[in-house]
C-alpha cells in the first residue's frame, strides 16, 4: 500500500474555499446562514487542528497514562454538555442527565471495544485498557453519534410531554401509573434517537464508505480489514446510541414524574 499523501496548508485553503459554495447558495436563497456557515467553517478548522496537535502529543511514547484519560474524560464532558445545549426545551437537571448518559454508555462501549474485542497489546507505558491508539479515536466516533443521538431524543421527549401536556395529565387523572401516561414519549424519543443510526448501518458500502473505513484505507490499511474495523464500530455505535438515548430520556422521565404519579409540567422551560 502506499503512504498517505501529506496535505500542505495550500491544499487546505484550496478546500476550505469551498465553503463559499454554501455561502452563495444561502445568500440567493436569503436563508441568512452566511455568518453561521463562516462561524462553523472556522470553528471546524481551528478545533482539528489544535485536536491533532493534542493527539500527535498523546502518542508520544512515554506520555503517562493518566494523561490520556484526562483528555478522555474532557472529551466525555463537553458532548455531554453539547448534548444538553441542543435541546429547545429544558429542565432543572437536563445537564448532569446528557453528561452522565454520555459518559456511561461511550466508556462502556469503548471497554467492549479495547478488552472484548481488539484486545489492544500496548507498550508498557500505557496499560492496555488505555492505549491513545485506539482509545481516543474509538471513543471519539462513539461519543459523535451518541451525542447526536441523545441531543435527538432529549428534544423530542421533552417536547413531547411539554406539548401533550393535556393527554397526559387526563391519563393520570383517569388511573393510569406515571409509565403508562409517558411511555409513549419514551418510546418516541428512544425511536427518533436511533433512527440515524440505523439508517447509516442500511447504507454502509453500497452508498457510502463510513469515515472509520475511509480514513484506514488513505492510510494504506488493507480496506478488508479496513471494512472489519468499520462494522465493529458500527456496531458499538448502535449498541452506544440505544443504551445513551434509553438511559438519558428515562433520568429525564424521572424528573419529570414524581413517584406518586404526578406530572411535573412546570419544571419544563422552552429555551
Amino acid at each position: 500500500m502506499n503512504q498517505p499523501i501529506a496535505l500542505s496548508a495550500w491544499q487546505l485553503t484550496v478546500a476550505a474555499s469551498l465553503i463559499l459554495v454554501s455561502a452563495a447558495i444561502s445568500a440567493s436563497l436569503q436563508l441568512g446562514l452566511g455568518r453561521r456557515l463562516l462561524l462553523a467553517a472556522v470553528r471546524t478548522t481551528v478545533q482539528l487542528l489544535l485536536i491533532g496537535y493534542v493527539l500527535k502529543w498523546a502518542f508520544e511514547p512515554g506520555r503517562a497514562w493518566y494523561y490520556i484519560v484526562a483528555l478522555m474524560s474532557a472529551m466525555s464532558l463537553i458532548a455531554g454538555i453539547a448534548a444538553a445545549r441542543r435541546t429547545e426545551r429544558r429542565y432543572k437537571g437536563i445537564w448532569l442527565d446528557s453528561i452522565i448518559s454520555m459518559w456511561a454508555t461511550s466508556w462502556i462501549m469503548t471497554g467492549i471495544a479495547l478488552f472484548g474485542i481488539v484486545q489492544v497489546q500496548s507498550a508498557a507505558q500505557h496499560p492496555t485498557w488505555c492505549n491513545p491508539q485506539y482509545a481516543i479515536p474509538l471513543l471519539g466516533m462513539i461519543l459523535g453519534n451518541t451525542l447526536n443521538a441523545v441531543s435527538l431524543s432529549l428534544d423530542r421527549a421533552t417536547h413531547e410531554l411539554a406539548t401533550k401536556r393535556d393527554q397526559v395529565e387526563t391519563l393520570l387523572a383517569l388511573g393510569a401509573t406515571r409509565w403508562e401516561a409517558g411511555r409513549w414519549a419514551v418510546q418516541q424519543a428512544v425511536r427518533i434517537g436511533t433512527i440515524p443510526t440505523i439508517n447509516a448501518m442500511a447504507v454502509a458500502g453500497l452508498v457510502s464508505l463510513p469515515g472509520m473505513m475511509t480514513g484506514q484505507i488513505i492510510a494504506g490499511q488493507d480496506p478488508s480489514q479496513a471494512a472489519r474495523y468499520q462494522i465493529m464500530i458500527m456496531f458499538l455505535i448502535a449498541a452506544g446510541t440505544a443504551l445513551g438515548t434509553f438511559s438519558v430520556v428515562l433520568l429525564g422521565y424521572r424528573r419529570l414524574f414524581t413517584a406518586d404519579h404526578q406530572f411535573l409540567p412546570s419544571r419544563l422551560r422552552k429555551v
